[in-house]
């Protein structure tokens, strides 16, 4: 998914998370400084910043393929045959466009994507390609193969239609058995976990919360969380050696422009130096566990930004305002990381933590 870039801004946002009645539709109002702002509720539907739409599309059907290791070429060959009985993109004509996409995991980015063309009009796609990848036999032994089918659309937009995944480092490749073409079940995505151990980086931050920045007021006010982002370090390449990293910050369940504040790009370097901070007031004690600080890092490359990685730091309750969401999902250490600043108002609490695939959250219509 590509994300579209305002211009850069350091001001600081001003958001009361505001408890209003909640209905599902309305799960909060913001009011900015500059008037009110209300925001229909984040849906519970997710979109995947990995590749097109995860989970619209139910999985079924199966696909066949056979994998061998040349040696003389030190190339693994992956011969993709042919699926049969995949779900239907198009329900009314029960037809897909169809096409076959792998990776070696877990740095996918290393050795890139491979994929068959697309077959059209059909759940029974034959291919008969053969994908290959040179790499060396001993670290073919550290790496899984991931085979996802796809359909893509005249928009050239992608839907999820199933998956396999071979663990090769217990594969025996001298078994002529393995190199038989196969018919594997096809299964829905692991996300985010198939792509966990993926290491797409860190990020050194600190945060504060100061509870009430303006004092000798008699009435009591809201407090301020600060975001302060220091650098990011060992960012994933995804396109060759080049690299232009910028930082997004989004308060949730706020997921409007108004809450979104950014870094501006740093270029040519996979640990790039931001040294940004960000301001959020407007929280009163209790938003603090019904709010998250959304952090994804990007790379801007001509008119697009491709997604990197990113934290979610929260009590990770699944659960905000008393709506089930998918964002509440915030790991160990980023939920210590909140924790910590809750506890600890006025100080800054700093942390190292590793960026994640994220499933980003969209706004119901």
């Amino acid at each position: 998914m590509s994300d579209d870039r305002e211009t850069d801004t350091t001001s600081e946002g001003s958001y009361q998370l505001s408890r209003h009645k909640k209905s599902p539709s309305s799960l909060t109002n913001l009011s900015s400084s500059s008037g009110m702002t209300s925001l229909s509720s984040v849906s519970g539907s997710v979109m995947s910043v990995y590749s097109g739409d995860f989970g619209n599309l139910e999985v079924k059907g199966n696909i066949q393929f056979a994998i061998d290791y040349v040696d003389s070429l030190k190339e693994l060959h992956v011969f993709v045959a042919q699926c049969k009985d995949l779900a239907a993109a198009d329900i009314k004509k029960q037809r897909s466009d169809p096409y076959v996409k792998t990776y070696l995991l877990p740095d996918k980015g290393k050795m890139g994507k491979k994929k068959t063309l697309v077959v059209k009009k059909t759940l029974n796609p034959v291919y008969n390609e053969i994908l290959r990848y040179k790499i060396d036999r001993q670290i073919l032994k550290t790496q899984k193969l991931n085979l996802s089918v796809w359909h893509r659309d005249t928009f050239k937009r992608n839907s999820f239609l199933g998956e396999v995944e071979l663990d090769l480092e217990t594969w025996d490749w001298d078994n002529k058995q393995n190199k038989q073409l196969k018919w594997y079940p096809l299964r829905r995505k692991t996300a985010p976990v198939a792509f966990e151990a993926e290491n797409r980086g860190e990020m050194k931050l600190a945060l504060q919360y100061v509870p009430e920045p303006m004092p000798g007021k008699k009435l009591p006010t809201t407090g301020e969380v600060h975001i302060w982002v220091k650098e990011c370090l060992d960012l994933p390449l995804l396109r060759g050696s080049h690299l232009n990293s910028f930082v997004k910050c989004t308060i949730l369940p706020d997921t409007s422009r108004k809450s979104r504040q950014k870094t501006r790009a740093v270029g040519k370097t996979t640990n790039p130096v931001f040294n940004h901070t960000m301001v959020y007031d407007g929280f009163r004690p209790g938003d603090l566990t019904e709010a998250c600080v959304e952090l994804t890092v990007w790379d801007h490359y001509k008119l697009t930004n491709q997604f990197l990685g990113g934290l979610r730091i929260g009590f990770g309750t699944g659960k905000s305002y008393g709506t089930e969401v998918d964002w509440m999902d915030s790991t160990s250490e980023e939920v210590a990381l909140w924790e910590k600043m809750v506890n600890s108002p006025n100080t800054w609490i700093e942390a190292t933590l590793p960026l994640r695939m994220l499933l980003i959250a969209k706004i119901s219509k």
